[in-house]
Parts: structure tokens; sequence; C-alpha cells
């Protein structure tokens, strides 16, 4: 079995008699073809596309390079109904829902865009200028909505992604679009500030977790400043392990992203009878492993089939490093106590999730397989490897004989469950 690993890959070897199973999805890769899967959602949305008139500004906003969408595919599609309803190329934007993520090249640019590229204004959302921001409402729970003037000020609001698991806010896609995506630095830490139970020491709220929506108090946030934006409609899509699209949901931007994640937790989520002493993950390679950050998210659901105490191995190239210039600076904190103190007294979204990983690096024994300098690996609790075979062979060392094992090969789109 290859495992995936940046754009290459590497063959696993592993006795058969200690391979408990195989943790993949259910979903199928499509049969039908993506430009005609993304043309039925579209459809559910003509009469809504109808009201559009000439001269009005519509603004799309996207997911940038680290989220495989399909965008290429369903971008010139719904540009096409929006030209038939008398949209002018000149009057509709791309906005690149950056969140607090660095700003995309011109390669990427064309890759987001596909055919559009140079015929659409792509623009990367700013999240630190003040000047390209406004304030459009407050939370129940006192948060600011600051968000992308040219979203607010847009006659028309249309939100794209792709749906799939995010460990604390339930699932990726639809609203978070507005929030992370295209909001303010002051308040995305805020929105994100809501995975902590309130009180010193109190750690995560149990509800702010991967597949959950219900009384999750992160994806509340998100709505509520949804809702101040008022998106005309969301096309979201559901992608294959391969990166095909698979199914599309249009509609109302929280109805119909409620369907697309009923749809993927049918299908992304794999029941287990019991957890193993190792586990073998890969991300899914390249962008899935493009940093320290994205990679996490495979690093969190491949835990959930792991025993305490036990071992895994995660295919993560990283060769973006860490995703932000903050993130490794969190490491300086060893103890979980005093990491989740500061933590709380100087919040940031990626000391959440570098506090997640060092408590994950104190439950089991990770061993990191990346280009990352292996000093800076030690320092965030893993073992550095540099190839599987080193990564198998100090495994094996730390493992009981007649250990049991499963293998995830596209760790950022299935999550285990032990029934």
């Amino acid at each position: 079995m290859d495992l995936k690993y940046g754009d290459t890959s590497f063959p696993l070897a592993i006795p058969p008699e200690r391979l408990m199973g195989v943790i993949r999805p259910s979903a199928p890769d499509p049969d039908g073809d993506p430009a005609a899967i993304i043309s039925e959602a579209l459809d559910r949305c003509a009469d809504t596309i109808a009201t559009f008139r000439p001269g009005e500004r519509v603004v799309i906003v996207t997911s940038d390079i680290t989220r495989s969408t399909g965008s290429e595919i369903y971008l010139p599609l719904l540009v096409e109904r929006l030209a038939a309803a008398g949209i002018r190329e000149r009057d509709m934007e791309i906005v690149v829902a950056l969140g607090i993520h660095r700003k995309q090249t011109k390669h990427e640019h064309r890759r987001i865009a596909g055919p559009l590229y140079g015929r659409i204004r792509i623009t990367d959302h700013e999240c630190d200028d003040p000047g390209k921001l406004v304030m459009v409402g407050r939370t129940s729970t006192g948060i600011d909505v600051v968000v992308n003037r040219t979203v607010a000020e847009a006659d028309r609001v249309i939100l794209t992604g792709a749906i799939g698991f995010h460990y604390f806010a339930g699932f990726g896609g639809g609203r978070k679009s507005i929030l992370p995506g295209v909001a303010g630095r002051a308040s995305c830490m805020a929105s994100h500030f809501a995975v902590l139970n309130p009180g010193e020491g109190t750690g995560r709220n149990p509800l702010a977790t991967t597949g959950n929506l219900e009384g999750n108090p992160v994806h509340r946030a998100m709505v509520e400043a949804c809702a101040m934006v008022a998106p005309e409609f969301i096309l979201n899509t559901v992608l294959s392990p391969a990166k095909r699209i698979i199914a599309a949901f249009a509609g109302h931007w929280r109805e119909a992203h409620e369907e697309g994640c009923r749809f993927y937790a049918e299908r992304f989520s794999f029941p287990l009878e019991k957890q193993a002493d190792l586990v073998v993950v890969s991300c899914g390679g390249y962008p899935k492993d493009i940093n320290v950050i994205q990679s996490h998210k495979s690093m969190e659901y491949g835990c959930q089939a792991l025993r305490r105490g036990g071992v895994m191995i995660l295919l993560a190239q990283c060769r973006d490093g860490y995703g932000n210039a903050t993130f490794f600076d969190w490491f300086r904190f060893r103890d979980l106590d005093a990491f989740e103190a500061r933590l709380r007294s100087h919040y940031e979204i990626n000391g959440q999730t570098a506090y997640s990983l060092l408590q994950k690096a104190r439950t089991f024994s990770i061993i990191l397989v990346s280009d990352l300098p292996p000093e800076e690996v030690r320092a965030m609790g893993m073992t550095p490897a540099r190839t599987l075979d080193e990564a198998m062979a100090t495994a094996t060392g730390l493992l009981p004989a007649d250990y049991a094992a499963y293998v995830i090969p596209e760790g950022g789109t299935v999550l285990p469950i032990t029934m």
C-alpha cells in the first residue's frame, strides 16, 4: 500500500497479522460528470438568480488553496448563470476567504479561478487592513462582527466552498465563508475563543468538536455572523478523497449547508469496534499536508482510532512550514496548564491549534514524517522521521510485539467513531 506525502508517496510495509483494517470513507468516486453535478445544484437557485438585475455588484466568496473545493469547475458555471441573468463580468468579483491565512500567489489564483482567471477580478481578503473592513453587527455573545468591506457593500453575495469535517466548528463550508473566511482578525479570534469553556483550567467545550453542530458555540457564532451579511445563496461541494466532486448543495445559506453536512457525515464517518495500538495516517497528500495547521486535522481525526498511550505515525510534508508565523512560538509552553492560561489571556486561533496538538502529543506517541527541521518537531512534543520506513522502525520499538494497527490513507477526510 502506498501512502501519499506531498506530491509523492511512501510504500507501507506492515505485517498483515498486525493490521486490524484500513479506514476509508464509504463515499465512492463519482461516476457522473462534475459539471453536471454542479449544474443540477445551481438549478435549485434558478429562481433566486432570476431576481438579479443588470448593474448590481455581485461578490462570490470562495476558499483559498489550502482547501480543495473544485472551484475551477464550479466558478465558471456559476458565472455563466449570472451572465445569463444580465450581470456583467466587470460587476462580478471573486473574494478569496483567507481568514487569517497568507495571501495567494498569482499561480494559486489561477488554480482557484480556472478559466475565469484574467476575466473576473479576484482579490484576497485582508483581515488586518481597517480600511477594507466594516462592522456589520454584534452576536448574542458580544462578538463584534467585522467583515470585508467589498463583501459587506455588495448588492449580492454568494458563498462557495467545500463541506468537510472541522475539528471544533463541526463542519467547514457554508457560514464559515463569512466568519472566519472574510472577517477581521479580532472577530476571527473572538469566535474561535468560544472553543474554550468559561473559567480558568476548564479546557475545551465538549460540544465544539468534529462533526457536531448541535449546541456548538463556535458554529453558533458563525451562523449569527453569516445572517448579518445575508448571502443570496451558497454553493458547496463534497469531494471524494481523490478530490473529485461527488455532490453539490446549493440554496439557502443555512439549510443547504446543513443538508450537505448530513450527507458528508453519513459517508465520511467510519465506525470502529475498538481502538488500536498503532495508527498510520496520511493526510492525503498536497494540499492537505501543505502545513502543520492543515495537517493537524488528520491528526485530530486519526486519534479517534487510537488507544490512550498508543503510537501514531503521521505523514505530513508541511512544505509551507507551519501555516502561520506565530504558530511555532506557542510551543515555548511545555506544560498544558500554563499553555491554557496563556491562551485564555492572549488568545490566537493558531495558539488554539497548537494547544490541541500538544494535548495529543502528551496523550499519544506521535511520529511525524515531514520536511520540518527535526529539532522543531521535537519542540512540539513529537518524534521526527524523514521516511515512513524510519517511522515504522521507531514505532516498532514503542509497541508491544502483538500490537494491532489501523491505516488511514486519507486522514483529512474520514472520522473514525468508536461504537
